[in-house]
């Protein structure tokens, strides 16, 4: 079992999915913290503006930083609708030279080829006018 998405963006385990998030958070200067009674650090962000339908991809309002999007995205379904694709993958783009050197471990393999691999699939999406799905 694992994460699939559409147009070639993931296929992996959920947490080297939860993993490579985290890495990006992390490099965009989000801080992670473990907070009381999890397993797994917390990407701080504004969770209290977050309602339930984000976590699919339904967003009334683009969040400032594109990588909000998928840093609040449930890592087993929804989708990322074409008008905030091409904006994460222009976020993404922007990350990727920063990401560390070499590789984040299994079903991630190197850090800044796993992310140019999502990021060619938010463009196919994108121009393609098609939800890039989560399953």
């Amino acid at each position: 079992m694992g994460l699939d998405t559409s147009h070639g963006a993931w296929r992996g385990a959920y947490s080297a999915f939860n993993r490579w998030r985290d890495q990006l958070a992390r490099t965009a200067g989000y801080e992670l913290v473990r907070l009381d009674g999890d397993y797994r650090d917390t990407i701080l962000i504004d969770w209290g503006h977050i309602v339930p339908k984000n976590y699919y991809g339904d967003w009334d309002d683009t969040p400032s930083d594109p990588l909000i999007i998928l840093i609040a995205h449930s890592d087993t379904e929804g989708v990322i609708h074409p008008e905030h694709a091409g904006l994460l993958a222009e976020r993404l783009e922007q990350i990727l030279p920063q990401l560390p050197d070499g590789e984040g471990g299994g079903h991630i393999g190197d850090w800044r080829e796993k992310t140019q691999a999502f990021i060619d699939g938010l463009r196919r999406a994108a121009d393609a006018v098609e939800d890039l799905d989560f399953h």
